[in-house]
């Protein structure tokens, strides 16, 4: 199975492109689930099915968002098989008994065995990758979202007229610390979550110096940050989006990265004490 350039889902770099350098492809699904009255995609319980892998960064964000938020009993959600294969992520077979929660068959179509089947179903053209997560709209028949960035954000407001009062409460973005959030952001995803992807996937010594040394330039950045800061959560005394978003790639850090993506500069049990109380 190809994508839109004629390479092999498991292939990470264009075989074209001779810099070497991994470069990811922006999400193609980008709806927005709203509580405003006429929204195409309205916020209702259990109308949308949320698709993650465990393995995956990305998705994990996804349902620490739905977690922290309550949403529980009004978003549904399935893992994919642990393991992609050539056409990309799997659902795991009623026979399988495999670790974690809802690692199961698709339960919203019963004869789909693999992601693709639900792009396909949504746009029999589709060329893109078959990503997690992946905000399914049961109602409509529609894929919401499949940017993490931008579900997580969903799930800290849009179910909130749903929600007990102390879920509604919860905010992972206050307006006092959003463009230090922002700030963070974006240096946070560029040199380390998609980092270590730049890193492992690399074809080209010089691609990967280069993002190994801006990786670790920035986990740098945010010991000193941590070091200085009072604490327990990235800006203190609250949990925000800034700790969901580095979160899920610092737990992955030295039992992934450290070895299958060669970012072994240093790894965060003994070279960032910091990262690693936080």
């Amino acid at each position: 199975m190809s994508d839109d350039n004629g390479q092999k889902i498991t292939s990470w770099v264009d075989p074209h492109d001779k810099s070497g350098e991994f470069k990811r492809q922006n999400s193609q699904f980008r709806n927005f689930i709203s509580k405003k009255p006429g929204s195409e995609f309205p916020a209702e319980k259990d109308r949308y099915h949320l698709y993650v892998s465990y393995a995956c960064p990305w998705a994990h964000r996804t349902l620490i968002a739905r977690k922290l938020k309550g949403l529980e009993d009004i978003i549904t959600f399935t893992s994919v098989h642990w393991h992609m294969q050539e056409k990309g992520w799997r659902f795991a077979t009623s026979d399988e008994q495999l670790p974690g929660k809802n690692v199961t068959p698709d339960p919203v179509h019963n004869d789909f065995t693999h992601l693709r089947d639900i792009y396909f179903k949504v746009n029999p053209d589709y060329t893109g990758r078959f990503l997690v997560p992946t905000l399914y709209d049961k109602k409509a028949g529609k894929i919401v979202s499949n940017e993490s960035s931008e579900i997580i954000r969903m799930f800290y407001t849009e179910f909130d007229d749903l929600l007990p009062e102390e879920y509604q409460k919860f905010d992972l973005l206050p307006e006092k610390l959003k463009s230090d959030i922002e700030g963070s952001n974006e240096w946070t995803y560029n040199d380390i979550n998609n980092g270590v992807y730049k890193s492992g996937f690399a074809t080209t010594q010089e691609a990967y110096e280069k993002a190994v040394t801006a990786l670790f330039k920035s986990l740098d950045r945010a010991e000193a940050h941590l070091a200085s800061s009072p604490g327990p959560f990235y800006y203190g005394s609250q949990i925000t989006e800034a700790d969901i978003r580095l979160y899920t790639t610092i737990i992955r850090f030295d039992a992934v990265y450290v070895q299958h993506f060669k970012c072994n500069i240093r790894d965060i049990r003994s070279g960032y004490p910091a990262l690693h109380k936080w």
